[in-house]
């Protein structure tokens, strides 16, 4: 059908008001991480702190985009999209002003609710403007933009960091804020679901409770001691109501969280490579960052274009390999992006306490090549296995395995990562390596000879301590992103895929791999 130049006009800034949100709250995950050495001195913010300021606004957006999602099929994506970039931005602001760790990290928890809903609704809004050939090309925009908030992040975080200091990372956002607002009021239509008649609130509070209990036993485990009440009651409690979460959605008419979309391998296989490569690789960034910085000690902009060998593949490859991605198995694509970014992980450990930092550059540019060639298969296949109708549903679905995936492997990896540090301070310093063991992860060497002034050997014993932690969390994030692999290969299948029209299923079969294959992961 042709359309009026109107609504090719109104779709296409449609598509651009959801790519500059998109890229904001994207780019606020990979620039504050460049910054955090920085928020740290400034702020004198601990190594626990430090995990906060990453996962409590990635568990705002995890626990939040399923119920947003749902919402927006009830309300209209518009609506939700629009209200969710004014929490945002407003978070921002605060995030900017902030005077303690503790203010730092509610504002950005803050930043979470509204980046849920722009999360939980930016695919919708694409699906609901393009079909066909104009749904890959948009989707492939998209992707694109994502993979451009990884690769630019650590570079902006450093200019803004190193040149106006680290609030700016923040305050960038309010004029981007204010203008995609005005181009979503003016541009975009509100579309729902007519179906959807009632929120989720139950199923909310109970995933919102459930993954709160899990991250933050994860992040007190070392703290508090794993085999303590604290720490298993907490544990326990997780399980306890996540269980009490599926069995709510099993009971409910209109869930949130869709739970017959997992009979469908081609769904399970897909989330579950998703959370891999989210809680595998990107949470590996900030302690990559807090390695170039506080380890090897360069400034922010300088560990910012460190990372560029993995960051900037991840916005180029996507869009050089569209045309041959789109001939190929979905299951397949995705599959052998997660396999090459797990072999750079791998790659990565051959570091030491000796080593310069190009030793790591092979590895990040493996993981960058994986990331693009995964990045536009995640949410396409995420799309094209359900009914567009519930399509801010599957979307909210896709991203929250994606940002959890993120808080998890922020909180574990950070967990394996003090407790390994600990683990080998004491084994060279003796007893009071317990103490040292959290400022050599938040602050590295220099944290070290801060906290033991003129004593012999702590800066080597800290250097060998933080290679040795970083190496044991590569390999970790190796096996993860490998399992995501295997769920790749295994489960996507092209007949999971929704046909809308029979008369059309040569087509889209024909195009399963292709432009249902099409839309990124995590940046």
């Amino acid at each position: 059908m042709t359309r009026s130049t109107g609504n090719l006009d109104r779709r296409w800034w449609t598509l651009i008001a959801v790519c500059g949100a998109t890229f904001m709250l994207l780019v606020d995950i990979t620039i504050v991480q460049v910054a955090l050495p920085t928020i740290q001195r400034r702020l004198h913010a601990g190594f626990t702190d430090l995990q906060w300021v990453i996962d409590a606004y990635s568990l705002s957006l995890a626990t939040l985009i399923l119920t947003w999602g749902s919402t927006s099929d009830r309300f209209g994506r518009k609506r939700v999209f629009v209200a969710g970039l004014t929490v945002f931005t407003v978070a921002s602001l605060l995030c900017a002003l902030s005077t303690s760790p503790a203010f730092l990290i509610w504002a950005r928890a803050l930043q979470g609710v509204g980046g849920a809903a722009m999360f939980a609704t930016s695919l919708a809004l694409i699906g609901q403007e393009f079909r066909g050939v104009e749904l890959g090309k948009a989707i492939a925009a998209w992707s694109a933009t994502v993979g451009g908030a990884v690769a630019l992040g650590p570079l902006i975080g450093g200019v803004l960091t190193d040149g106006l200091g680290w609030r700016w990372i923040f305050f960038v956002n309010v004029p981007i804020g204010v203008a995609a607002g005005w181009l979503s009021l003016s541009r975009m239509r509100n579309i729902g679901d007519p179906a959807a008649k009632r929120s989720d609130v139950a199923g909310l509070l109970t995933f919102s409770a459930s993954m709160f209990l899990l991250v933050f036993a994860l992040i007190r485990g070392n703290a508090e001691g794993w085999t303590s009440t604290m720490i298993l009651s907490m544990l326990g409690a997780a399980a306890f109501t996540m269980a009490l979460f599926v069995t709510i959605e099993r009971g409910q008419v209109q869930p949130m969280f869709d739970l017959s979309l997992f009979a469908k391998p081609g769904f399970t296989g897909v989330c579950f490579a998703t959370f891999a490569i989210g809680a595998g690789m990107f949470a590996m960034f900030p302690y990559l960052t807090l390695y170039l910085q506080n380890d090897l000690g360069f400034s922010p902009l300088q560990g910012g274009l460190r990372l560029l060998p993995a960051t900037l593949p991840a916005f180029v490859v996507p869009l050089a390999i569209r045309r041959i991605g789109d001939r190929l198995p979905a299951g397949a694509v995705l599959g052998s992006g997660l396999a090459v970014t797990a072999a750079g992980l791998a790659a990565m450990r051959a570091l030491s306490a000796t080593s310069a930092w190009t030793v790591l550059v092979p590895g990040l540019l493996l993981c960058g090549l994986g990331i693009g060639i995964a990045n536009p298969a995640i949410a396409k296949i995420a799309l094209g296995v359900v009914d567009p109708r519930r399509s801010g549903m599957a979307s909210g679905i896709s991203n929250t395995f994606r940002i959890g995936g993120l808080a998890a492997g922020v909180a574990a990896l950070g967990a394996v990562f003090e407790r390994r540090i600990t683990t080998s301070l004491g084994a060279t310093l003796g007893h009071s390596a317990h103490l040292l063991g959290p400022a050599v992860a938040s602050g590295g060497v220099r944290a070290a000879q801060a906290a033991a002034p003129g004593r012999a050997g702590t800066a080597v014993a800290a250097r060998v301590a933080f290679a040795s932690g970083l190496d044991l969390i590569l390999v970790i994030g190796a096996v993860a992103v490998v399992l995501g692999a295997l769920a790749g290969f295994a489960l996507v299948r092209a007949r999971d895929f929704w046909r809308a029209e029979p008369a059309a299923a040569e087509a889209v079969t024909a195009r399963a791999a292709g432009s249902l294959a099409e839309v990124p992961g995590l940046g």
